[in-house]
């Protein structure tokens, strides 16, 4: 059934491991096989349209990263703050996002120089309770929930990140319509762990191990009741499918070799 949800996607026409910048990295610089990830993105594209309305930002040369516009910013209606990538190599994609969401009317608004932030990557409204949460500890910095709250007027959850392996929080954590959460425990330290715990019931939240946290199925695109992954292990399919989800399953191995998956690929427009 078709959502109002909305996604922003960017062509994998320039995608590539050309350098490295997270642990998924290693061993996969020019190993992308780009038919393949082409592949792979469109039917993406085509799950996502069969549920959602689906935007596209043309992909830019020199910047083989772009094709992940979760880490592009962070939108709240009308109003988008720009990421401050942490790396060098990716910030070379701020501009043509910027450009992107002036074009179309936003109210837009930059980071700080001196404060790493990476948008929809570290920082994902949860759909019950209507609070941000936010994570630091591997490419933003604590620094951005000041300006994140202030800026956009969100109440914000700080959480720390400690398995590099999880480098942004969309790659252990993911807020589910009504209030369900899909987490990886094990990426976060003890008091983020507790603030989780003491924020969402135990019946909301659906702890990931690692067999499926290694294969980014909490890096899920949720569209209404659907749940969008690169793979999920048949126990967490069973689990989503008993709270009344729908898992779509849909192969992102060359994106994993560049550390991204479903959710790194999307950007959600319609957050108010």
């Amino acid at each position: 059934m078709k959502t109002p949800h909305v996604f922003l996607m960017c062509p994998p026409e320039f995608f590539d491991v050309s350098y490295i910048i997270n642990p998924w990295m290693h061993g996969n610089v020019r190993k992308i096989d780009n038919a393949l990830a082409k592949q792979q993105w469109r039917a993406l594209y085509d799950i996502l349209t069969d549920c959602a309305t689906v935007r596209l930002v043309h992909p830019q040369p020199g910047s083989p990263d772009m094709v992940f516009t979760a880490n592009a910013g962070l939108v709240m209606g009308r109003r988008f703050l720009v990421s401050r990538f942490r790396y060098p190599e990716r910030q070379y994609e701020e501009p043509y996002f910027a450009d992107w969401f002036l074009d179309r009317g936003y109210d837009v608004s930059l980071m700080p120089r001196d404060i790493p932030f990476e948008g929809a990557g570290d920082a994902l409204l949860d759909r019950a309770a209507g609070h941000l949460w936010f994570a630091h500890g591997h490419r933003s910095v604590l620094a951005a929930k000041e300006v994140i709250a202030a800026r956009l007027g969100a109440e914000v959850v700080a959480l720390r990140l400690t398995d590099e392996r999880f480098y942004h929080l969309d790659t252990c954590l993911c807020p589910l319509e009504g209030g369900h959460l899909l987490y990886h425990p094990a990426a976060f330290d003890a008091p983020s762990r507790a603030a989780i715990e003491r924020l969402v019931p135990a019946a909301r939240r659906i702890a990931v191990g690692e067999e499926d946290a290694l294969s980014f199925a909490c890096n899920a695109v949720s569209a209404g009741r659907t749940v969008v992954v690169n793979r999920a292990t048949t126990a967490l399919a069973d689990e989503l499918g008993r709270r009344g989800f729908e898992v779509v399953q849909t192969p992102l191995s060359e994106f994993m070799k560049a550390g991204g998956s479903a959710k790194c690929l999307t950007l959600r427009l319609d957050e108010s």
